[in-house]
């Protein structure tokens, strides 16, 4: 028996409405929590504090009193069948996440699970969500606070945001934050702890002055002041590089008017009498975001140009701000649907449906759970159709997910698009504002390009798994065909023709390669992904520091060394890079001791080091990658290509993207009129930069190949 806790939880309950706190049933399940155990006391009183600001009804309080008596188990409060029910779905929920969402599968499960609940009822949602956040409060071990803090970072958190439950969401990612970034938690909360007294006496000079202005403009209003969110500071700042001294919503205020018209006449009250701030104004009335979320926001500068930010909007806005979903699952009682109930769950049952008639089968646990992120990702991006209708597209989206998002054929017969009237490659990221035409073909059908992440066709996991359906549905020798021909060409590029993909088919549970490959046809594997795991599999591509024509490693041991080779039984030793072959990281490679120039490092595969290691073996000596070594290495390539204008520009703009230099460059005409072949030396850290390039090479305009030189 704990006193304090069994007070805390009566105190707890008499903050609810007198018809709850007094109710027979849930008197019953309190008396007999207080006769139990301290731990079943604690997660009823904290699941009852997270509930209270949400108005749960009476079965939704049973139900919490319920699994918190049990652990969320088998408690089932029989006096109330629809309180049980809420407890009975529940626990079918909590089933798969109680091991703290050990993997994609158990996750993936957790989160069809989850999802089904809301749309049958929203309530079991909000349960499961206090229940996560009650746990992590009476958590007293390290381990077990990390991975709840995880699960609630990876499912609840991005969940109650999509679901506009502001206050739960605040509550789990603060918490989380505090478990996971413990040190970087701490100093924020020190810096806002530092500046709070005079932070609050400049929010009270601005309110009044706000006040007073809009008592003298008629408007009836609510002004407060609003607390910024430790987690939301800390993301805030990571993602817009600034300083905590920067952030302009530290100092925030939220004005509460009868109408949306109010709100607009309020808008141009602050900016008549403060400066606005450039760039921060934002109008989610007539833009809400994905959540439904509808408000103005502004930012302006007051006295002494200290920035203040300013929210505005409607009674009725901040409730669905403040609740989300808890603000309409009344409708359960008897009362009319609530549309935006509906469309908020709505937009959740894309995940777990298969649309336009493709599918359960072809959504993996990885791209469930891909698109879940997508999906309740708070960047996100806005683009209109060409009838001016608004697409909201995750951030980083392309025109061929626009295409896939309209509908699937559009999608796969799609061959280009135009933004704002121009024409642009499949790959073109959308921005905010973009009017978007997707240009189609009769009988077209998607490219295995488009699967490829590094050619940066598709952002949306949604849209891959469609491709990816596609070719599922050839037969086996298409795909053989199909895999073969782009794996083939991936090893070329990287000079790899001859390595065995035996290894690499066992590397992802295929006893045969031409398995290996069908599964690249059909679009479950990329040939990028085949491409590194041979690479892997002759040698680990590792970074490595400048290049120099000698190194010599220090009087360390030389695995520990600078150095980016490692020579094996021997230390202080120079070494240079065959000008003949130009190994790089990932390529296996051999040594062989030079007279005058200390150890001389080739490619295995090096006909220049096969000639001298046959006539002098004794010479030869084993070498490696070093692990730890940062370098830049030369790498020669070749790109045939029909020549144009502005070909060289292209070729430019791709390595410049990609942050590599050239060193050296030659083109020529070829044997036709207007074929051009042009070498490069290019510096590049390992294979796998390497990779990206070439691939984003090939798919430059009137480029017919590239591939690298030894």
């Amino acid at each position: 028996m704990a006193p304090s806790i069994q007070s805390a939880l009566r105190r707890q309950l008499r903050r609810y409405p007198a018809e709850l706190s007094n109710d027979p049933a849930i008197d019953t399940i309190a008396r007999d929590l207080e006769a139990g155990s301290e731990s079943g006391q604690e997660m009823a009183t904290r699941m009852l504090r997270a509930l209270n600001p949400l108005a749960p009804d009476r079965s939704t309080v049973l139900a919490s009193l319920a699994v918190a008596a049990d652990d969320g188990e088998s408690g089932q409060p029989q006096a109330d069948s629809e309180a049980g029910q809420l407890v009975d779905q529940f626990r079918r929920v909590v089933h798969f996440d109680r091991r703290y969402l050990p993997d994609s599968s158990s996750r993936a499960e957790g989160l069809r699970r989850l999802i089904l609940a809301l749309i049958h009822d929203v309530r079991v949602v909000l349960l499961v969500l206090a229940w996560q956040l009650a746990r992590m409060q009476v958590a007293r071990e390290d381990e077990a606070r990390r991975a709840l803090a995880r699960e609630a970072s990876a499912i609840h958190a991005p969940l109650a945001n999509r679901l506009g439950i502001w206050q739960l969401k605040w509550a789990l990612e603060d918490l989380a934050f505090r478990y996971l970034e413990p040190e970087t938690c701490a100093r924020i909360e020190r810096l806002v702890a530092e500046q709070r007294d005079e932070r609050e006496r400049y929010i009270d000079d601005f309110m009044q002055q706000l006040s007073a202005r809009l008592d003298a403009a008629g408007i009836a209003h609510e002004v407060s002041g609003r607390a910024k969110h430790i987690y939301s500071i800390w993301r805030k700042m990571r993602r817009k590089g600034l300083d905590f001294h920067q952030l302009f919503d530290v100092r925030a205020v939220r004005v509460l008017v009868d109408d949306v018209a109010n709100c607009y006449s309020v808008l141009g009250l602050v900016h008549s009498h403060w400066q606005p701030v450039p760039g921060e104004f934002d109008d989610y009335i007539s833009n809400p975001k994905p959540n439904l979320y509808r408000s103005l926001h502004t930012a302006v500068r007051g006295a002494q140009g200290r920035v203040f930010e300013v929210q505005i909007r409607t009674h009725e806005m901040h409730e669905h701000a403040e609740l989300g979903v808890a603000a309409h699952w009344r409708y359960k009682e008897g009362g009319p649907r609530d549309s935006a109930l509906e469309q908020r769950i709505g937009v959740m049952r894309q995940l777990i449906e298969a649309g336009e008639g493709e599918h359960d089968e072809a959504q993996d646990d990885e791209t469930l759970i891909e698109n879940f992120e997508s999906l309740t990702s708070e960047d996100r991006v806005y683009v209109l159709t060409p009838r001016g209708d608004v697409i909201d597209l995750a951030h980083g989206a392309t025109a061929l997910d626009f295409a896939y998002h309209v509908h699937t054929e559009v999608g796969h017969r799609c061959r280009g698009a135009k933004v704002n009237g121009r024409i642009v490659p499949l790959t073109h990221v959308l921005a905010n504002g973009d009017r978007v035409e997707v240009l189609t073909s009769n009988q077209g059908h998607p490219s295995r390009d488009w699967l490829n992440p590094q050619l940066g066709y598709l952002r949306s996991g949604r849209a891959r798994a469609k491709v990816r359906h596609y070719f599922r549905q050839l037969n086996y020798d298409d795909n053989l065909a199909a895999g073969q021909a782009t794996v083939e060409a991936e090893l070329k590029r990287l000079d790899l023709a001859h390595t065995d993909l035996q290894p690499v088919a066992a590397q992802y549970n295929f006893r045969r390669v031409e398995d290996l490959l069908a599964a690249v046809g059909a679009g479950d594997l990329t040939a990028a992904q085949v491409g590194q795991s041979a690479l892997r599999a002759s040698g680990e591509s590792e970074p490595a520091k400048p290049d120099l024509p000698f190194r010599k490693p220090s009087t360390q041991d030389s695995d520990r060394s600078g150095s980016e080779v490692r020579i094996e039984g021997v230390g202080n030793l120079l070494y240079q890079l065959a000008r003949c072959c130009q190994p790089v990281p990932g390529d296996p490679i051999a040594g062989f001791i030079t007279r005058a120039r200390g150890v001389s490092i080739h490619r295995e595969d090096c006909r220049q080091y096969l000639r001298l290691a046959a006539r002098q073996p004794e010479r030869r000596i084993q070498v490696d990658w070093n692990r730890s070594a940062s370098t830049r290495y030369s790498v020669r390539i070749r790109i045939d290509a029909w020549d144009r204008r502005d070909l060289l520009k292209d070729i430019g703009a791709v390595i410049s993207n990609q942050g590599l230099s050239v060193s050296a460059m030659n083109a020529e005409r070829g044997e036709q009129p207007e074929e051009v072949t042009i070498a490069l030396t290019l510096e590049v850290e390992n294979l796998e930069r390497l990779s990206v390039l070439l691939g984003k090479l090939q798919s430059i305009t009137n480029v017919s190949a590239v591939r690298r030189l030894r």
